[in-house]
Parts: C-alpha cells; structure tokens; sequence
C-alpha cells in the first residue's frame, strides 16, 4: 500500500471532508508490529495485578475503557459510545486508536462510517488528522476491498485476537481476559451499563473463538498469569489412540493457551518379575516418568486417553498446588474408591524415576494398590484432593457442569461400544476433530481395521447427526455383533501375562 492513498470509499472523503483514517494493514506494516509480542489488556479481576508486570516488555493493545487506567501503544474500541466515556484520554493515553470502519452503536452495527462521527466526536478527528486513527474491515459493516475482514465474536478481546492474527502476529498475552463474568474493581462506575451489555451470558463464550484462532494461525497464547505452554501427558498406547486424538482436540477446542500434548510413547516401561504387579494397561505405569520428561521443573498434567474435555482446560491448570506435590479429582461418591486418573503434578517438588519405582514394587517395598491407588511413594499430606469432581466426572455428563467426562468402564467406551449413554457426544467430537483435521477418516478405518475401534464407527460418521440415536439403537449392533472391544487386553489379562 502507498504511503497518501485515499483509504474511503468512494465518495466519502467528499462527503466528511479530507481527512481520512489509516487502514490497518498500513499501521501495522508502519509500526513493525509483528515484531514482539502483544499485551491484550481486558477488564476482568486479573487486571488488578497489573502492577505485578513489566508492560515495558509488551506491545500493549486496551480493550474499550481500559486506556483510562493505563497508557497503551493501541487501544481498540468497537462502540462509539465509549470513546464519549473515555473522551480526551484517548489522545493522552493511546498513541492509535483501533476501530471498526463502521462503528457500533449501543452494540448494533450501523452504515455511518468513522468519519461520519468526527464531528460529534472532535478527538476522532483529531486522531485522523495525526495519523492515529486505524481502521479494519469488521464482518458487521459495510466489506472494504483489499482489507482482511474480521469475523464478529462474542466479545471485543475475541475480535483484538482475531485482528492481531490476521495481520501477523505470532505471540499475544493477554491480563484482564479471564471469562466468568466479573469485572475488575477499576471499573465499579460503568459495570452496572456495561457489563455484558450485548446480553451474552458469561465472557466464557469468547473462548472457543479465540482457541479456533490461535489453533488456525499457530500463535503463541496464554493469560500473563498463567504458566505457559499447559503440559499434558496422556497414557496412551496404540488402541487408544484414537481416543487421544479425539481428547487433545477437546482441550484445544476451549482453551486457546499453547499447550504441550504429549502421549508419551517413547517411554520404555521395565518388565516386572511378579504377575501379581500386572498393570491393567501397557501405559499405566508412564505417568511416573512425567517429572523427568518434564526435566523436573514447572506443572504438568496427566490424564488417561479415554476421557473427553467440555470446558476451559485453564480452569484446571489454573488451581494452585498451595505447597502440594500432586493434587487429583475425588470420587464424586466417598464410597468409590480413590481416582489419580487426573492428576495435576508439582514437577519442582518431584523426584520420581520410573524403574526405582518399580523395582521397589517388585521388591515388595508397596503392592500395587497402594501404588496405583494412594500414591504411597509420597506422603499422605502432599497428594490432595484439590480438583473438583467434575474434572473427572465418571460416565456422568452434566452439561454446563461437567468439565471432564471420563470413560471408565472399558468394554462400553464409545470408539469400540455404541451403546454408551453419552457415546453419540463423543462422536460428535470425533467429527468436528476430523473436520478441524486433528483425525482423519482413513485413521478412524485403520483403527478398525486392527481391532481398536467398533466397525459401525465410520458408517455412523457419515450419517445426519439427527440419525445418530437410531443407527446406535437398531443397525450398528448388528454391524457391531462380531466385534470384541479391547481383544488384546482382555487376552492378556485373562492369561494373567
């Protein structure tokens, strides 16, 4: 783009005078801004800790009122009546100002362009007549040609993530985007008019659009307060596989900080002497070996293969040890026994070798029980139930609740069994994982092909989803009659090998 070209449409500059606004292509070619990495700042309770920060560090970018807090390289503002709250502070505290070309108003999209504002809004011309003033082509508005346009999200931090991306951007933290529906302290006066005023339910909704984002630009994410990348290690072993795909796709689906998915499958488990000390599946045993893998330092998360993720996989990475060394989701039941298939575990503080632990199982030092079951290798008062329930809820689907499903029960899981109660919804995210290309439909054929998945699976992916509760109920049994689900194990372990 050359530098002077009349960026309004045509007509316009006519209309409302010469001064014209900076497209965003060009104020970002203009300012390098690929280069570094981005501070998106919202208006959530994580922006209290502002001051715990160097911002010096950032390219800084404010969501709607927060350029009255705090000085910003580009504040975005997509409603034109908070640049009538923020009036002159926007020229004090924001070298740009980033805006739809066609503003809203009251949260509606509107065919008056920006300069159809200035002289309502003299700091807006100001702006343009400074260079200050950019414009982007918002899906909501009138489409501008040669300007990517921006989808409309839920919320304006969805919209910020959405430009940044398109225009270049391979880093972005964000501090004040935190979801729920709390606002931080500083902004006390206006919450009560403007807090979700476009009457969504929870800034939750902005997850998964931002996740898509991240996913698709392959940009480097996470919340200034959190622990990046989130490192998941999954017990996995080839038939299961499918399952992993289908749980990595889940996690990445809501949550949009960078994360580490790691199946583990290069970890060697030493053979025992005793039968007795069998694990119930090839992979049992590799969790052991996630604080070395992880070279002893930082958080880490383990989790089984057979386990699908319905909510933000930040709510989990996010709960403080609080001096622990593993913390694990309790039986929702206190008569069922203890679950440590979700663990969240404290690398710093671990010092665990795989063959140690289990030469001394084999040397009678703990049986498996106390191994698999209590943790014993480390004491009672630093393994604490300090995950909720509902991140490993047990066969019980609760939505709006449940932020885990776990699929316990071996012979009715739903990639080898089509008669689980909450199958279909594991399904579902089979195919949206094979539309986002996590799986593709020859995987979903091959894993049937040895055995590891139902042979109804890939005639059910191509039907209505509408058709789904009759295909399961009445054909696929009969496709399914001479399937054994989990054949090799069930082999093995009724040989006692």
């Amino acid at each position: 783009m050359h530098e002077g070209m009349n960026l309004l449409p045509f007509g316009l500059g006519k209309l409302y005078g010469e001064e014209t606004v900076k497209e965003a292509q060009q104020w970002w070619a203009e300012s390098a801004g690929a280069r570094g990495t981005w501070l998106i700042l919202g208006k959530g309770r994580s922006l209290e800790r502002v001051n715990e920060f160097d911002l010096g560090s950032f390219r800084t970018l404010s969501l709607n009122h927060v350029v009255r807090e705090l000085s910003v390289e580009a504040a975005s503002i997509i409603d034109i009546e908070v640049v009538a709250d923020c009036g002159a502070v926007l020229d004090r505290n924001a070298r740009f100002l980033l805006m739809p070309r066609y503003p809203h108003v009251k949260t509606s999209a509107t065919d008056r362009p920006l300069e159809g504002f200035f002289s309502e809004f003299p700091v807006l011309a100001k702006l343009s007549r400074e260079g200050r003033l950019v414009w982007y082509n918002f899906a909501t508005g009138k489409p501008q040609p040669s300007s990517p346009q921006i989808p409309e999200g839920y919320f304006s931090g969805e919209v910020m993530v959405s430009l940044l991306a398109s225009l270049g951007a391979r880093s972005i933290r964000t501090l004040g985007m935190d979801g729920r529906t709390s606002y931080s302290s500083h902004f006390k006066d206006i919450e009560a008019r403007t807090k979700l005023a476009n009457r969504h339910s929870s800034f939750d909704l902005q997850w998964q659009g931002i996740a898509a984002t991240v996913r698709t630009h392959g940009i480097d994410y996470a919340p200034l307060t959190t622990e990046a990348p989130i490192r998941v290690f999954v017990g996995c072993d080839d038939s299961q596989r499918l399952a992993a795909q289908v749980l990595e796709y889940s996690i990445r689906k809501y949550c949009p900080v960078s994360l580490v998915f790691d199946t583990m499958d290069d970890v060697e488990v030493p053979l025992l002497r005793h039968s007795k000390n069998q694990p119930q599946t090839d992979f049992s045993f590799k969790r052991f070996a996630i604080p070395k893998r992880a070279g002893f330092s930082g958080r880490a998360v383990y989790l089984d293969a057979d386990m699908l993720v319905l909510a933000n996989f930040l709510e989990l990475w996010d709960i403080p040890c609080n001096g622990a060394k593993v913390l694990y989701a309790p039986s929702p039941n206190p008569r069922w026994p203890t679950q440590l298939s979700v663990l969240k575990l404290n690398c710093d503080e671990l010092t665990w070798d795989l063959s140690a632990i289990l030469r001394g199982l084999d040397e009678d030092d703990y049986d498996y029980e106390g191994l698999m079951k209590k943790l014993c290798i480390e004491p009672a008062d630093q393994v604490r139930p300090a995950i909720p329930p509902e991140w490993n809820s047990l066969e019980l689907y609760e939505p709006g609740k449940t932020g885990l499903l776990h699929y316990t029960k071996m012979m009715k899981q739903p990639w080898v069994n089509c008669k689980n109660v909450n199958g279909n919804l594991w399904v579902q995210y089979l195919k949206e994982a094979m539309t986002a290309e996590f799986v593709s439909f020859a995987e979903v054929k091959n894993a049937v092909k040895r055995g590891f998945a139902r042979p109804s699976l890939p005639v059910q992916l191509k039907l209505p989803q509408r058709l789904w509760p009759f295909f399961t109920i009445c054909i696929a049994p009969v496709i399914d009659a001479r399937f054994r689900p989990h054949r090799k194990l069930v082999e093995r372990l009724t040989a006692g090998i």
